[in-house]
């Protein structure tokens, strides 16, 4: 689409908006069954594509679909409720009124996905959209080719574009869409795109839910059930070849079981991927080529002690555990986002916090004790959008759970109710009857009405 299409697009939707069909919740839960039979007739065609694109497993292709379908079934079972006008206390110095606020759809969103769960990170945040009574443009990542050609048969099949359009494209069509003013923008990615939304956002006073990510911190206790840390912190790290915004960055595991933690995280991985990790068909490709080399460039300064092997023709990094003796090298750093797992030493909390505190507020922190004190400690001196205790990733998956950073991480909130609310402006009211009209607010205001103020505000 050229840019006089996409003012176009933006006219339609706008208009559609003001016909004022989408307020109704009959209308929003049909449009969410529209999505669920989209995503149940293109599901095959969907993992056919992801496997094209990223050389992405079923099993990971399926955990996008079924995450999404899920939610899905969880806004049709709810959304009559959270529509309806919610009673709110109204205090006794405005007696003889009622305060209540409904939630109201914004008008035009904008819907902003990565490619690393290109699925997943597109419909969630539509899903609230379309409950929330929006009409929405998507633009996924330009980076797909495979699935983006799905996609976008997808929605000219099951959407009216007046109300949702999907539209491909790089990053100069991203900035034609943003040209025009909508009424939110939801953007998940990096924090260098972030700050360029927001400040497009900001020109407008836009409001924006910004999806960043982190370098997620993961720290083993020296009484944490090794093997279980082991096997979860392995399977949470190595999925989608790291290329997950809330696995674990890195480890900082405690001196008296660092030796036995990487022991049993090189079994778990030979166990995964077998003894020759070129075998297995369960790798996910990285994005690019240059991400490839990225990562063999982070892994210089460390002594890799399984995997490491990487392919750049064929866009692939084994994974990888690599042990560092230093906090001050990039890899220690940087947010890794691939399959390179470094793990480093601590005698003492304060270390831990101290080298936390150089990426500060992650959007996930992972601790693994079994000690509520030292895990209460831990919260309170590292900030984050959200922590796991004694498991890592799986609390992206509980839709009861807000996901959304902190500063550097992320702004905003989204999955479940939240998702809703996220799309939806809160508008309050306040219903007075007309009489009686109490005379203590108007003047003149005498000594004897200050006196009865102070006594109704304290």
């Amino acid at each position: 689409m050229n840019k006089t299409d996409l003012e176009n697009l933006a006219d339609m939707q706008e208009a559609f908006f003001a016909t004022h069909k989408t307020l109704d919740p009959g209308f929003r839960k049909k449009q969410l069954k529209n999505l669920q039979n989209a995503i149940l007739e293109y599901d095959l065609k969907i993992e056919d594509a992801l496997y094209i694109d990223l050389h992405k497993p079923a099993f990971e292709a399926y955990f996008e679909t079924g995450q999404v379908l899920k939610e899905i079934r969880y806004h049709l079972r709810h959304l009559r409720s959270w529509v309806k006008p919610r009673r709110a206390a109204t205090p006794l110095f405005l007696a003889f009124a009622r305060s209540y606020i409904v939630p109201e759809p914004y008008g035009r969103v904008l819907i902003f996905s990565p490619w690393n769960y290109p699925l997943l990170l597109l419909f969630s945040p539509l899903v609230g959209a379309i409950s929330a009574g929006n009409c929405v443009t998507l633009k996924p990542t330009g980076k797909l080719p495979a699935l983006n050609a799905i996609l976008q048969e997808m929605f000219s099949k099951y959407f009216d574009p007046a109300y949702i359009a999907l539209i491909n494209g790089g990053h100069e069509t991203a900035e034609q869409i943003l040209s025009r003013p909508a009424d939110y923008i939801f953007f998940t990615g990096s924090q260098q795109v972030g700050k360029k939304i927001m400040k497009i956002a900001a020109e407008n006073l836009t409001p924006v839910t910004l999806e960043l990510g982190g370098k997620n911190p993961c720290i083993v206790h020296r009484d944490a059930d090794i093997k279980i840390a082991a096997r979860r912190i392995t399977w949470g790290k190595f999925i989608n070849a790291g290329q997950t915004c809330v696995a674990p960055d890195y480890i900082l595991a405690h001196n008296e079981v660092k030796e036995k933690l990487i022991s049993e995280i090189k079994a778990c991985m030979i166990k995964d991927y077998g003894p020759d990790f070129s075998q297995t068909e369960s790798l996910t490709q990285m994005i690019s080529s240059a991400a490839v080399i990225r990562q063999e460039e982070l892994m210089k300064n460390g002594k890799i002690i399984i995997g490491g092997e990487t392919d750049v023709l064929n866009r692939i990094v084994n994974p990888t555990l690599l042990v560092v003796d230093s906090v001050e090298i990039p890899v220690m750093k940087e947010e890794i986002f691939g399959p390179v797992l470094p793990v480093s030493g601590y005698d003492h909390l304060e270390e831990v916090y101290r080298i936390s505190s150089q990426t500060p507020n992650p959007l996930s922190l992972y601790i693994f004790t079994k000690d509520r004190r030292v895990e209460k400690e831990i919260i309170q001196n590292i900030a984050s959008g959200n922590v796991a205790i004694n498991d890592t990733v799986v609390q992206f998956s509980n839709l009861h759970l807000p996901l959304g950073g902190k500063r550097q991480s992320g702004i905003g909130r989204y999955h479940g109710y939240y998702s809703f609310e996220t799309f939806s402006h809160l508008r309050s009211f306040l219903r007075k009857r007309i009489h009686p009209d109490i005379p203590l607010r108007y003047l003149p205001y005498t000594p004897a009405k200050n006196k009865l103020l102070r006594k109704f505000l304290r």
